[in-house]
């Protein structure tokens, strides 16, 4: 316990100013949700494992965006149109991840969720779940497509913010590894510690998925602390989730645009540094959510964790 509060009393002020907004790159709604299966929503629900994602699936989303009606589309396909539900977001990229993870994680982390499938037409996302149990309000033969944003209406387009020039979740993830095990494998020096080669860091979907959690949580609320405003520290976000940590560390930034920038970011803070270059870590996960209200820069999270046996 000593050591670990230790690492958030290091990593906890670190403030970067936010660059010009860069051009916007699509979201990817799929991996997206499979980060919020593994991290629970944040750490508030079970994590649940990957859903598998269906052509026929597709099909309806398609279908239902050319304006059939969700349950005709699901029957014409050969599923209960009472198991079948669906979500409509529309809007920029990052609005789209926002709502998704505010007002449809429920729903699509629900462990018994059967496939899934995902249709994209310029700014409008449509995804179909198929579970023995949906909320009544997604099992409506002829309702209106559901925005989370809104209720029933979909919300209106609202302006972009700075968003990194890879946001899609296993991208980003890959080029988040790669700098820090670069890193990890030449040594660096933090401050004043000097800190030798370290074995290289496993992705974790289940600690991407919790710091996807945190990010939004903070971007919503507008906040910037390693506590969250239900009390909750990063290793009992990490445990909620149903991971077995035996040390977790934490890294926070506010306003980088880009993975390099706010890893360099951290590797030139030392208490950053630290956690990064720190040989009892084993795995990591990193994700970012746009700033709304006063603040449209980027929420980073960069969780890092050692497992238990």
């Amino acid at each position: 316990m000593r050591r670990f509060c230790r690492i958030l009393l290091r990593g906890l002020w670190i403030v970067l100013a936010a660059p010009a907004a860069l051009p916007p790159a699509a979201a990817d709604a799929l991996s997206t949700v499979q980060m919020l299966r593994a991290g629970g929503c944040g750490g508030i629900l079970p994590a649940a494992p990957p859903v598998r994602r269906n052509a026929v699936l597709d099909r309806v989303a398609e279908q239902w965006a050319d304006g059939r009606a969700l349950a005709t589309a699901a029957e014409d396909n050969g599923y209960r149109p009472e198991l079948t539900g669906g979500l409509h977001f529309s809007g920029s990229d990052d609005l789209i991840v926002q709502q998704l993870r505010r007002s449809g994680c429920r729903i699509v982390v629900d462990r018994e969720v059967r496939g899934i499938g995902v249709y994209r037409r310029a700014t409008d996302t449509w995804l179909v779940v198929v579970s023995p149990f949906l909320p009544s309000a997604l099992t409506t033969a002829d309702r209106m497509p559901f925005s989370p944003a809104a209720g029933s209406a979909v919300p209106p387009q609202q302006p972009r913010a700075a968003t990194p020039a890879a946001p899609a979740a296993p991208l980003l993830s890959t080029r988040a590894l790669q700098l820090v095990n670069e890193v990890r494998a030449r040594g660096a020096r933090c401050g004043t510690h000097v800190f030798a080669p370290a074995p290289p860091l496993r992705f974790s979907g289940t600690l991407a998925g919790v710091a996807l959690g945190h990010a939004g949580d903070m971007a919503e609320h507008n906040y910037f602390e390693h506590e969250d405003l239900a009390g909750k520290s990063p290793a009992d976000r990490v445990r909620a989730a149903g991971y077995s940590e035996k040390l977790v560390g934490e890294n926070l930034a506010y306003g980088p645009g880009t993975i390099e920038e706010v890893v360099q970011g951290w590797l030139d803070s030392p208490g950053h540094c630290e956690n990064i270059l720190d040989p009892r870590f084993v795995e990591m996960g990193i994700a970012y959510a746009a700033g709304r209200a006063s603040r449209h820069g980027l929420y980073w999270v960069q969780l890092f964790a050692e497992p238990r046996a």
